[in-house]
């Protein structure tokens, strides 16, 4: 009978049109630091540069919104989302629903509030909303369980996949549009990273084929490490700023793309829209592949050392420059020799073991700052675009950190120092970071909420010390903090260690405040036990009260449990 009932219900809603803005310019990009003075040469390990990386709910599709970027105008008025216009017949099946009219965004309630990361094919390449019945079932539950919001990746190469400067936010709109129907807030992602490891590892979303196609003819815009591997989850950063991208340098590109989503999303931004977490890199961390992200969210297969990602020609040409620079030419031939990334024990190697390792000696701290802040200058770019173009908008901007705790008890943090965080036994290597989001008023999210020292696979790795170093940096920053678990799972142990871990950090002086994302929704969220389970863990974070799933029918209103909207969103088949 619920399905039934809600199969007849329809929706209605007023159009109007949404009022357009030209865009703003991009902020100027900052200098790179300068570089640390030269120091005495360790010879033994001074590099060589070697050669060859449901039926309950319908939602129809809405029309395409799409806009060709112009420096000189500004897009073309586009319909509303919500307008009946817009919207047309096609997918989905089943019946509508008609509300009297939208519910407010939650108040933001006491405790720290659970926003819910939606599938990352919730929008498929072709730019719909899959399963839009399902999800829309999906969000009536979690609305229904107190959940303050929504996470989504906004992927590059869906939104921008047809051409440079061609934007279609179609499916991303009907999103914000669902999500405000039912109450909930919206977390965008913007993605500018590969999703996957390769099209057999569903889903697999590409950088758009444009670019990929230029990173075919010039391999160089991937980064690369010793033996000559390109990785192409995301466009070195050593070529931020050339315009290597017909006629735009990557940052342009982002910070066109950030331009374009803030003007199709005025009427969401700040109300619906309340922050945009920047994508800094591969997994859409501030960090260098120097592992594939596939084998990091494999628990118990990350204990490599990793790679160093400074072998494309244009990292290359700015580590010759830095070395020229501090009168030491011969550290810029190439990266550090003796590393030997597919090591698990530092102690065989000469670049990372504890005792008289050239990690800490002069040369190894001239590479290590070079290479770390090189990482910083990319952060701080795109930082400072961000915060140019949604600069009154109501919108909060973010950024992701990696936690990356497989070697944290020994001297060295190998693992860190391949990502590019300078964090040793004498150094902390998250404080610039946190002081680089603190400028500019940036959350900062970074996961292993829900790991424990227990479950590690080696006596070096410490997720829990990673994460008191990481909160201890931004509290001591006042940064707003989001954390998030590692693993999708949903088991006592885990769900008791994400609220143990969110005491470490009970805001700053400065109004700052702690919020917990759950990565991310599929259909195991959905069965009986595990979301029991959840909606409990709701209430121990946020204080949730009430956790009934308000539907609005076309005579009078409503109220089911939220385990019987559970049960239709299983019926519906939901997420897999």
């Amino acid at each position: 009978m619920i399905c039934q009932a809600a199969a007849s219900i329809e929706t209605k809603r007023n159009g109007h049109r949404r009022r357009e803005a030209p865009p703003a310019l991009m902020a100027a990009i900052t200098a790179p630091p300068p570089p640390t003075p030269a120091a005495a040469s360790c010879h033994r390990c001074r590099p060589h540069l070697r050669r060859g990386h449901a039926p309950l709910l319908r939602l129809a599709s809405s029309s395409r919104f799409r806009h060709r970027y112009s420096s000189s105008s500004s897009p073309s008025p586009s319909p509303s989302p919500s307008s009946p216009s817009s919207y047309g017949g096609s997918g989905g099946g089943g019946g509508e629903i008609h509300y009297v009219s939208p519910p407010p965004p939650p108040a933001a309630p006491a405790g720290a509030p659970v926003y819910v990361t939606l599938p990352a094919d919730a929008v498929g390449p072709g730019g719909r909303v899959a399963r839009r019945r399902a999800m829309a079932a999906s969000l009536a539950a979690l609305a229904g369980a107190g959940v303050a919001g929504v996470a989504v990746e906004l992927w590059w190469g869906v939104v921008e996949r047809q051409a440079p400067g061609v934007y279609d936010w179609t499916g991303y709109l009907e999103l914000a549009a669902m999500a405000r129907r039912y109450g909930l807030r919206v977390r965008a992602i913007l993605a500018f990273h590969q999703c996957g490891a390769g099209p057999q590892d569903p889903p697999w979303i590409t950088l758009p084929q444009w670019v990929l196609e230029k990173m075919d003819k010039m391999p160089d815009l991937s980064y690369t490490d010793r033996y000559q591997r390109r990785n192409k989850e995301y466009i070195s950063l050593g070529c931020d700023i050339l315009p290597i991208l017909k006629g735009r340098s990557p940052m342009q590109a982002y910070s066109d793309f950030m331009r374009s989503f803030r003007d199709t999303f005025k009427e969401y931004l700040g109300a619906i829209v309340t922050e945009v977490q920047v994508g800094m890199g591969p997994g859409g961390e501030l960090r260098y592949p120097s592992c594939s992200t596939d084998k990091l969210n494999q628990p118990g297969s990350s204990s490599e050392l990793g790679e160093f990602q400074c072998y494309d020609k244009f990292m290359q040409a700015s580590l010759s420059a830095r070395a020229q620079i501090v009168g030491m030419q011969d550290w810029g031939n190439g990266g550090p020799a003796g590393t030997d990334g597919s090591q698990q024990n530092p102690e065989e190697t000469r670049f990372f073991r504890a005792n008289d390792g050239c990690w800490n000696t002069p040369y190894g701290r001239f590479f290590l700052e070079w290479y770390s802040g090189m990482l910083l200058l990319h952060g701080e770019r795109l930082c400072m675009v961000a915060d140019a173009i949604f600069s009154g908008t109501g919108v909060t901007i973010a950024g992701k950190v990696s936690g990356i705790h497989w070697h944290y008890y020994t001297c060295s943090h190998p693992s860190e120092l391949t990502a590019g965080y300078y964090n040793t036994l004498l150094r902390d290597g998250y404080l610039p970071i946190a002081q680089m989001f603190a400028r500019y008023k940036a959350a900062l999210c970074c996961s292993c909420f829900d790991l424990r020292d227990a479950e590690r696979n080696n006596s070096e790795s410490s997720p829990e010390g990673t994460l008191r170093q990481l909160i201890v940096a931004a509290k001591m920053c006042n940064l707003p903090l989001n954390g998030e678990n590692s693993m999708t799972r949903l088991d006592d142990t885990s769900v008791n260690q994400v609220i143990r871990s969110s005491r470490l950090y009970s805001g700053g002086t400065s109004g700052t405040s702690f919020s917990f994302n759950y990565v991310r929704m599929n259909k195991n969220l959905f069965e009986f036990h595990n979301w029991n389970r959840f909606t409990k863990f709701v209430r121990q974070m946020s204080d949730a009260r009430t956790f009934l799933a308000r539907l609005e029918f076309r005579r009078g209103q409503q109220y089911l449990s939220s385990m019987l909207v559970v049960w239709v969103v299983s019926r519906a088949c939901a997420y897999t």
